[in-house]
């Protein structure tokens, strides 16, 4: 799951900047109007590859799921505060 949302977040980003560097190479040269927009575009694409490459991929433990260990359940829900040590 991590390489795939590291490959996704790579291609994204690699987009953005092809977007940037074509936009103030040669793009502008044809329409100034034209490079504005891909940057403008280039500049949305970074926090979506950051929310692409941070979000939840099915098989990820989530921060209060049950592990299954009853030993580390019990740690995490006293530092949680859900349950005291002394019950």
């Amino acid at each position: 799951m991590y390489a795939r949302r590291r490959r996704a977040y790579f291609l994204l980003m690699g987009g953005c900047l092809v977007l940037f560097v074509s936009a103030w190479s040669f793009v502008r040269l044809l329409s100034v109007e034209a490079a504005v927009a891909m940057c403008v575009v280039a500049m949305v694409i970074p926090p979506v590859a950051a929310m692409i490459a941070n979000r939840r991929g099915p098989d990820d433990r989530w921060w209060d799921d049950p592990s299954g260990d009853p030993k580390s359940d019990e740690w995490w829900d006293e530092l949680d505060g859900k349950r005291r040590h002394d019950e």
